[in-house]
């Protein structure tokens, strides 16, 4: 598995969980009113947000690099 194909799988996955958990965090906020779970789950969106401009950066720098 090359670098490049290593990273679309990771970043991928790191973004997905990123998003799931602040889904589930801004959930817990709205049922249980806490502080905390805003801030985890805003910061989580974020994190998946910067992951995905991350992602797409690497795939532009690695272009002339194949997947296998």
């Amino acid at each position: 598995m090359s670098l490049k194909a290593f990273h679309i799988v990771f970043v991928t996955a790191s973004t997905l969980l990123a998003f799931g958990f602040g889904a589930w965090e801004l959930n817990n906020y709205f049922v249980t009113g806490q502080t905390q779970s805003i801030v985890m789950g805003v910061g989580s969106l974020v994190a998946g947000i910067g992951l995905i401009v991350y992602g797409k950066a690497v795939l532009k720098k690695m272009k002339h690099i194949s997947y296998l």
